[in-house]
């Protein structure tokens, strides 16, 4: 029988520790403080169930301002403040109506116009159905759509872990697929949503018209995937059949809105500031409660764990909740106008758009000395099973930041198999959120955000 060491033994139950460091002793603040105190979950709660749906333009939107302005007032933040913002305001109407008139026989499917989409005449749009898989099939038949309904049914790719490249590699057709199909002449599109499983929620999204003249403007609407699949399968037995859908979306003048920001200032170097932020907008089909609600909460979560901790950073932290990142992204490119304006210095920003599930780590946008030195924290991270920092995509709000000095960019990373479940469709709701995801989310961004206060960046 081999001897077993006393320190063996005391190791193995417990008896024996090492020391922490003070960064180790600082996230596990943190995260207890986040796991056991958070406001997150009931922030979002009232975001999603009292206020609900947060389309940019709408009252809810407006409510969602003044909500989350008041609850970071009380806080006690050295500087709450909102930033004026000029916002679309597209309005769905009725619900949409869909079927596949196939030898007289209807066949209702579920449809949802897309973000920015006309509407269809009074009495809908009746017409022949060609099915492509892209906007590259598309211009190969040219003239051949012509006063026909163009079906882009190219799904989101299975193979690919990273669900967010599946996304990328098939969302063209909803954005630019009727601005497309217009060209040849066709006189609506329906688009597969994007969803990696079969279900019978169709997913909005915004679209584009480009410059085409709004002579030429076509209606377009996603079709949930079960609807693609059954439309798919009909066009094949029928190519004949038809497809007729309705909708009375409609585009009305812009609405004054605003971006909330709340702020810790610095203490050595109030001048460099380092935001935090989700988008406070949402579509209309539900709560957005996994977008962005959990991105904005969380992100208020931050400011209020390090102000509750009593940590007085070395920088400026600001909390940025921006407006229209959905349909427009004005909020983003007013925050960097009028930082340009006021001369700011940014040094990092976060944001958090990719859902509340479990937090896998980061995506960094930063040059290769950064993201080095940034790498080096991991292994702060591995007790709490975060173990992803990669290079890539940080977020669509903070994209538009720029700055004169070093900017290094991130974006949180949930696990992302179930998030296109969501994404974009009426089950965004606050039931489809896990409490303790969101709060270990929470928990993760202010731990990077302490670890770049104390430790800053890298500079040229």
């Amino acid at each position: 029988m081999k001897k077993t060491s006393l320190l063996t033994v005391l190791l193995l139950t417990g008896m024996v520790s090492f020391a922490q460091t003070p960064d180790e002793q600082n996230l596990k603040s943190i995260y207890k403080a986040a796991l056991t105190q958070s406001k997150c979950y009931t922030w979002l709660e009232y975001l999603s169930n009292d206020i609900g749906g947060r389309l940019s333009g709408t009252k809810n939107a407006a409510d969602a301002v003044q909500y989350t302005k008041n609850q970071l007032e009380s806080i006690g933040l050295d500087r709450v403040y909102l930033q004026e913002v000029m916002v679309p305001h597209w309005v769905r109407g009725e619900k949409e109506t869909a079927y596949i008139l196939d030898n007289k026989v209807k066949t209702v499917v579920p449809i949802t116009a897309l973000g920015g989409s006309i509407a269809t005449p009074k009495t809908g749009i009746t017409a022949e159905v060609i099915e492509v898989k892209g906007i590259k099939e598309l211009n190969e038949l040219g003239d051949k759509v012509k006063g026909k309904i163009v079906f882009f049914n190219r799904p989101m790719d299975p193979e690919n872990v990273e669900t967010f490249k599946s996304y990328g590699g098939c969302v063209d057709q909803r954005y630019a697929g009727a601005k497309e199909a217009a060209k040849f002449g066709a006189v609506g599109t329906i688009v597969r949503s994007m969803n990696l499983r079969l279900d019978d929620y169709p997913h909005t999204g915004a679209q584009s018209y480009g410059d085409l003249p709004k002579s030429e403007y076509i209606p377009t609407a996603a079709i949930s995937t079960n609807g693609a699949e059954l439309l798919s399968k009909s066009l094949k037995k029928n190519p004949s059949l038809k497809f007729y859908f309705k909708q009375s979306c409609e585009q009305l003048p812009d609405v004054l809105s605003h971006n909330v920001i709340g702020e810790i200032k610095g203490t050595e170097h109030p001048e460099n500031i380092m935001i935090v932020g989700g988008h406070l907008d949402s579509w209309d089909l539900a709560d957005g409660s996994h977008d962005d609600g959990a991105g904005v909460v969380q992100s208020m979560e931050v400011v209020r764990i390090l102000k509750n901790l009593g940590y007085k950073p070395k920088n400026t932290i600001r909390v940025v909740l921006f407006m229209n990142e959905e349909n427009g992204g004005r909020g983003g490119a007013m925050y960097e106008e009028m930082a340009q304006k006021n001369k700011e210095n940014h040094i990092f920003a976060l944001e958090s758009d990719s859902g509340g599930f479990s937090p896998r780590g980061f995506s960094f946008e930063t040059d290769d000395e950064n993201f080095k030195k940034i790498d080096n924290y991991k292994g702060l991270f591995e007790p709490y099973l975060i173990h992803s920092f990669v290079k890539g995509h940080s977020g669509s709000d903070i994209g538009h930041l720029t700055s004169a000095k070093p900017l290094v960019k991130a974006g949180l990373k949930p696990d992302s198999q179930r998030y296109f479940d969501y994404h974009h469709a009426a089950n965004d709701k606050f039931d489809a959120i896990n409490k303790r995801e969101l709060e270990l989310g929470a928990a993760t961004m202010a731990s990077l955000v302490y670890l770049i206060d104390q430790n800053g960046i890298l500079t040229k």
